[in-house]
């Protein structure tokens, strides 16, 4: 059997070019729709450039239980969608490749879909077919494990159950897993260090991290695609320190 590697992520809504990233290094990219939804993620909502600094923008949600999960909430009928859509037109109506990534932005916005989980889902395949990504994704609800299994558990029981034998993950997430634990179970730990790739944003000093949005505004697809591919290397996680 040859190596497979497995990612595991929330879908989020237009998000950094590091998501790509591990979408790319990954074989097959498990979406958690099972998982209860948090309100101060970055589930439905990302940031954008507007006047040279960084300002949120979100997909508003219907009310919904605490415990809710992310595949149990709904997008609001009173969403706006022409009003988010200008707002990121003037932000960005003189950016290089605004029309190209104003028009892909404007197929995920008018997605007619109340479900969250598979409007963000749709938006992320449209992103991964524009960008050349042909991992494929997988909800994570459709794998047979036990799902009340929490954290690096069912990490792990998912891996085990799609047959990885590579855990990729972003960096920021390093000090959730144990790398001993993954060996035990004949499972790599590797995680995504997406390099720091800068970019004219207008004349403004240039804003960090912002949502794939932004790359797209100002830089063409080609370019874009190969900072996805090229723009990141893996990294083993250290042994514990005892």
């Amino acid at each position: 059997m040859g190596e497979k590697r497995i990612a595991i992520m929330q879908p989020y809504f237009f998000p950094y070019i590091g998501y790509f990233h591990l979408l790319h290094a990954a074989d097959s990219l498990v979406l958690y729709d099972n998982l209860q939804y948090t309100k101060k993620g970055w589930i439905n909502r990302n940031r954008m450039l507007v006047n040279g600094s960084d300002a949120l923008f979100s997909i508003p949600l219907r009310k919904a239980s605490d415990y809710s999960t992310i595949e149990q909430r709904e997008v609001s009928e009173d969403f706006d969608r022409r009003k988010l859509l200008n707002r990121v037109r003037s932000a960005y109506q003189k950016a290089p490749h605004f029309a190209e990534a104003m028009s892909l932005f404007t197929t995920a916005i008018e997605y007619p879909e109340p479900n969250l989980f598979r409007f963000i889902k749709h938006s992320l395949v449209l992103l991964c077919e524009h960008l050349g990504i042909s991992t494929p994704i997988i909800d994570s609800s459709t794998v047979s494990i036990d799902h009340t299994a929490r954290g690096q558990d069912k990490v792990l029981a998912i891996c085990r159950a799609l047959d990885a034998t590579t855990y990729v993950n972003a960096i920021g997430g390093a000090a959730l897993y144990d790398h001993a634990s993954f060996n035990a179970h004949g499972i790599d730990l590797w995680f995504i260090q997406s390099e720091h790739q800068s970019y004219q944003q207008f004349n403004h000093p240039f804003v960090a991290w912002l949502s794939i949005l932004d790359v797209l505004m100002f830089n063409p697809t080609e370019t874009v695609r190969q900072w996805v591919e090229n723009g990141y290397t893996l990294v083993a996680n250290p042994a514990p320190v005892s």
